[in-house]
């Protein structure tokens, strides 16, 4: 598949991005001294909204970074491309077939 840079850039960008919120998510989190996150207010007892937008923020945190990688690939496919090099992702080419033995 190829894609497009306003699209690579796109992915890339969201990669970043996602990074960017969900960290800021986590370190305010962790912050809380409402009672939502941690009873009494201190980091002995987590509660389940904790434990619920702590694993919202670490798998968005991995979807992000596989669409940014996906993204940052696709750039530099297209920049090898304009240089004349050649991707370094590339779909699988057919193989060649081995010629029936002549006699048989």
């Amino acid at each position: 598949m190829k894609l497009s840079r306003p699209v690579s850039w796109f992915l890339a960008a969201f990669g970043v991005w996602s990074w960017i919120v969900w960290v800021t998510f986590v370190k305010n989190l962790w912050k809380d001294t409402s009672g939502l996150a941690f009873r009494h207010g201190d980091h002995s007892s987590p509660t389940a909204y904790f434990w619920i937008h702590l694993t919202l923020a670490v798998v968005s945190t991995v979807f992000g970074t596989a669409i940014g990688v996906i993204g940052v690939r696709g750039l530099r496919a297209l920049r090898a491309r304009k240089d004349g090099r050649r991707p370094a992702v590339t779909e699988p080419q057919p193989q060649p077939q081995d010629p029936a033995p002549a006699g048989k």
